[in-house]
Formats: C-alpha cells, structure tokens, sequence
C-alpha cells in the first residue's frame, strides 16, 4: 500500500489574502514534520513563490521532495485562455527549472481546475503527471487514469478535511481507498482563525492540522505504508496509451 502526500505552494488562501505567511512560518514547520517523520511528499509550486522565496523551494528539493507546477499566478485555469493558459504553463515551468536546474514532471493547476482540452499545453511541456482532478467532484475519478500519455491522480478529499477535530478524521481513514491522495497547504499550519476568510478555510489551521499531520504519517507508517512521490507513482504505472478507464 502507498500514500501520496501532496502540498500546493502559493500565497495564503487566494484569492482572499495576500499575505505570505504560509512561506514564511507554515514551510519551515511543515519540512520538519516531515524531516521528523521520514517522510517524503510532492510539492506543487508557483512560479510566483518560487521567485519570491527560491531558497525555501531550493530547500524543498534538497530535502528530498519532488517539486512540481502549480501555474505561474494562483489562477483558475478554467477561466484562461488557451494563450493565458500556456504563458501560466510556460513560465511557471521555466522558473522553477532555472531555480532547481531540473525541469518538472508533475503539475496540479490551482483549485484543482484544468480543462482537458489544456492536456496539450502539459505534454507539450514535457510533463507526465497531472493531479489537476479532485476524487470528490463529478465524474468522481477514484483512481489514478491516463488522458493520452498524460498520467492522471484524483486527490482523495479535500485539504480541509485534515483539519477536522481527530476523533473524525481517523473516522475519515478508515473509509479511503487503498492508495489515498492528500494535499494541504503551507498556509494551513498557520493560524488564520482571526482572519477574515470562508469558514471552511480557517477552521482547524495551525497547530491542529500540525498535530493530525504527524498523526496521519504515524497512521500509515504504523501499517507498512510507503510515502510515495507523483513520480514514483508515474514509474510504476503500467505505460498505457489513450484513455484508461477511471475505476470510477
């Protein structure tokens, strides 16, 4: 069994604040955790953070994480153009191979929003892997499926999800699927109940997502699961072209 751990880099909660403490506090604290637990994950990165803060994602990548796209700006790809779009595609890429000297394989588009029609712009990219899709939303895709070459990963359920008192959320394992995909957000180990920001969005941030997360790794852990990358999962997927059924 495997688990894929997933985190999406980008100012604090867009598009309702445009701070970045989420960099500065909730990064550090989240690379210990892991560090601490011998965990590794996969990193969804703007092109945006990674030129305001290129040591903090140099760090990510010594640390042993695989650094992914998350665009260029924290914008909805469903509401780009086909040339917005690809400049978003183009520029983010190209920022963080100048950053790490290594081009990125996997992109998640912000929201989880990323028309199929836009699957050219990644391949044309060079990318391999898309976690663009969310388990919970219609057509509700359970399972990691291929759009042509591209390999495509739902994420489980949603990053407020791990935010929830305990007692629920180890409710919530016990009904995941054998190769669950999480992600959260820097931001998150922050504490936003203060601000002036959707509920959903501030509710369980700071020390409770910090406290679950290190409950969640010693969950897995505790059971023989490996923490995988997007990559690794790419590698051992069977390399099937065209549309594979979804397991829906």
């Amino acid at each position: 069994m495997t688990v894929l751990l997933t985190v999406d880099v980008e100012q604090d909660c867009p598009p309702y604040l445009e701070t970045t403490r989420g960099m500065e506090e909730g990064l550090p604290l989240l690379l210990a955790i892991l560090k601490e637990k011998g965990v590794i994950a996969t990193f969804f990165v703007t092109g945006e953070m990674a030129r305001k803060f290129p040591e903090r994602i140099k760090e990510i990548s010594r640390s042993g994480h695989e650094v992914g796209c998350h665009g260029d700006l924290h914008q909805r790809f469903d509401k780009l153009g086909w040339d917005q779009a690809k400049d978003s595609v183009v520029r983010g890429t190209e920022t963080l191979e100048a950053l790490l000297n290594r081009r990125p394989t996997s992109f998640r588009a912000p929201n989880l929003q990323m028309p199929t029609e836009y699957m050219e712009l990644l391949e044309n990219t060079g990318y391999r892997v898309d976690s663009s899709i969310a388990a919970y939303k219609p057509p509700f895709h359970r399972r990691p499926f291929y759009t042509g070459p591209m390999l495509r990963v739902p994420a489980t359920i949603t990053s407020s999800v791990l935010r929830l008192p305990l007692p629920l959320l180890k409710s919530c394992f016990k009904l995941l699927p054998s190769q669950p995909v999480f992600f959260l957000h820097p931001w998150e180990l922050v504490d936003l109940s203060e601000e002036q920001i959707r509920l959903d969005c501030r509710l369980g941030t700071g020390d409770r997502l910090a406290e679950n997360l290190s409950y969640l790794m010693d969950y897995y852990k505790g059971r023989g699961t490996r923490f995988i990358t997007m990559q690794d999962l790419y590698e051992k997927q069977p390399q099937v072209r065209g549309d594979m059924p979804a397991g829906r």
